[in-house]
């Protein structure tokens, strides 16, 4: 009949007994581990291998001791045994029991670790024996006739080798041999003494050598660590000591190079950066100029034209002229006036002479207002509290801010309500402007580039050498401006 193959069952984990984790238990030696210096790191390892492989030579050192003890008395125990049977032969066929006695007693005296002798007759009784006047132990003849080797007599004689040898294959009895090993385990725990002094005096050296040797390593690394925090703190001068030419010497090196190519961008930067102010300033105060100009042409030169268009269209509305000329005329004065207005609200657009006249309060006031005009359905707050003006340079960046701010409110977020709050406290210049309308997400219109006139407010304020920042979210968006003025334009005006 064919034997079928059945799949063993798959043995399955007791019930109520967790598994080991190996990993969690190497994860929280790592964890131990890597919460003490590189130096006691050192000096656990080289202390531990010392301790380690000192133990480990004195165990394997004192068991080879001990085996080779045991295999010396049972070679000494049992050729002093058949000596013994050998010598009282002849005096047991005899019946000399004293001299059996002295025979005994002599070869107990002469080894050292002999700690009896006695010899059963053939029907068990003992006929000698080297026991002194406190008798035969009772207890060691049945002991003495067992397998058993090994006798605990306590004391200083300890643990007691028994031997036995048949005297003429046991006619005449059995002769009992009894050699301690507490003499030899006295030298054997002295030299294990000995071994234990020798490796904690090795591991006393071990460590001075371990703390010179972790002096030597962690020195280097510790004056890297400290080169490295300058380095992180912004000092670029720090350069790292190349204490050998070896592995960390290499990365001291590699350390200075990355430095010194550090420093060079930086000044690299710092120059463009430089002159990028530089150029940036020129460039919005040429626009400002430019506006200023064309300001000053739109309401010098165009609005006198137009207003002389005006007066003309006045003079023929009052004249003779029939019915179609007078009203040609009115209609002429009318949109006359409109562009007259419109060029007077574009001049102040371009560049608010009450700016320069009255400071940043009153130019944001006029502002507002017309922003209230052109927006009636935006509730617009504006509060200034400015005791004082602002140098020339702030007034004009904050004033194209809250422009730039205003006008993006109006056309693209939706707001129903608009709040523009500045105010100064010491050397402190804020500026806030919060709506609720939708909002965006300003990081991402930063990214791709779609807000210039975000980028145009915060050029601006950086050259004031001030902070912009932009929140924004579902319920609306606010824009922070803080500008710290100088020493020197602290003083009120």
């Amino acid at each position: 009949m064919n034997a079928e193959h059945i799949d063993a069952p798959h043995p399955t984990p007791a019930r109520g007994v967790p598994p080991i984790r190996f990993d969690v238990w190497l994860d929280r030696a790592k964890t131990l581990a890597g919460g003490f210096s590189v130096r006691i790191k050192i000096l656990g390892i080289i202390l531990g291998l010392i301790m380690v492989l000192g133990l480990g030579i004195t165990w394997q050192v004192r068991s080879s001791m001990i085996s080779f003890m045991n295999n010396e008395l049972d070679r000494l125990g049992q050729s002093h045994a058949a000596q013994l049977a050998e010598e009282n032969s002849e005096l047991l066929a005899t019946n000399d029991i004293a001299g059996v006695t002295l025979a005994l007693e002599a070869a107990v005296a002469q080894h050292a670790d002999s700690v009896y002798a006695f010899i059963l007759g053939p029907d068990g009784e003992v006929v000698a024996h080297t026991f002194d006047d406190t008798g035969f132990p009772p207890d060691l003849l049945s002991v003495a006739m067992s397998d058993e080797r090994y006798l605990d007599f306590g004391g200083e004689a300890g643990v007691v080798h028994n031997y036995s040898n048949p005297i003429l294959n046991s006619a005449q009895g059995v002769v009992f041999l009894g050699l301690s090993e507490a003499r030899l385990l006295r030298a054997i725990d002295g030299t294990t003494l000995q071994l234990l002094v020798t490796t904690v005096f090795v591991g006393v050296i071990g460590a001075v050598a371990a703390t010179l040797l972790t002096w030597l390593l962690t020195r280097p690394i510790l004056d890297l660590v400290h080169t490295t925090r300058r380095i992180g703190q912004g000092d670029l001068s720090a350069r790292a000591t190349i204490w050998a030419e070896d592995e960390i010497g290499s990365l001291a090196t590699s350390i200075n190079q990355m430095v010194s190519e550090l420093e060079s961008n930086r000044r690299t930067i710092a120059e463009s950066r430089a002159a990028r102010t530089r150029l940036l300033e020129q460039l919005i105060g040429a626009q400002e100029d430019e506006r200023k100009r064309i300001a000053r042409d739109l309401h010098d030169t165009v609005g006198q034209a137009l207003s002389s268009i005006m007066l003309g269209a006045s003079l023929i509305e009052r004249s003779d002229a029939d019915q179609e000329q007078r009203t040609r005329a009115v209609e002429l004065r009318k949109l006359s006036a409109e562009t007259l207005e419109q060029v007077r609200r574009m001049s102040r657009e371009l560049r608010p002479s009450v700016l320069d006249d009255l400071g940043l309060a009153a130019a944001l006031d006029r502002y507002a207002a017309e922003f209230r005009l052109r927006y009636p359905e935006i509730v617009t707050d504006l509060h200034c509290d400015l005791p004082q003006r602002l140098p020339p340079a702030v007034e004009t960046g904050l004033y194209r801010v809250v422009q730039e701010g205003m006008t993006n409110v109006a056309r693209h977020s939706g707001a129903r309500t608009l709040s523009v709050l500045v105010t100064r406290r010491d050397a402190t210049v804020r500026v806030i402007v919060e709506d609720d309308g939708v909002g965006f997400d300003p990081a991402e219109a930063r990214r791709n580039g779609q807000s210039v006139g975000i980028h145009g407010m915060v050029e601006r304020i950086e050259l004031l050498n001030g902070s912009f920042d932009i929140e924004s979210s579902d319920s609306g968006t606010t824009v922070y401006v803080e500008i710290l003025l100088d020493d020197s334009e602290v003083a009120p005006r």
